[in-house]
């Protein structure tokens, strides 16, 4: 496993990082996305995509994902071909039982 993903292991009180990336509604748009996580051996905590006027937002989470890699993946991710926008902000709240 990677030093990087064996440090990232969900737990409740770890930040997560909140992805919301628009694209054109083109069909290769979510691989491309997703591949910035699997090529680091990571799957997202949370995946919801919607298309609407013709608009692909994917929003996305990843637990325990540190500041400089998400603003990495963020970077990478504006960076994708039918991209035009992407917001990334990391929520700290703890689940409360």
């Amino acid at each position: 496993m990677l030093p990087s993903v064996a440090n990232a292991r969900p737990t409740e009180t770890q930040p997560t990082a909140c992805f919301s990336v628009h694209a054109e509604a083109e069909p290769g748009v979510m691989p491309r996305v997703i591949e910035l996580f699997a090529k680091r051996g990571m799957v997202p905590t949370s995946w919801h995509s919607r298309v609407t006027a013709g608009e692909l937002t994917i929003d996305l989470q990843m637990r325990g994902l540190d500041a400089a890699t998400a603003a990495y993946i963020a970077a990478c991710l504006r960076q994708v071909i039918s991209v035009t926008a992407v917001l990334i902000y990391e929520n700290r709240a703890a689940r409360m039982s």
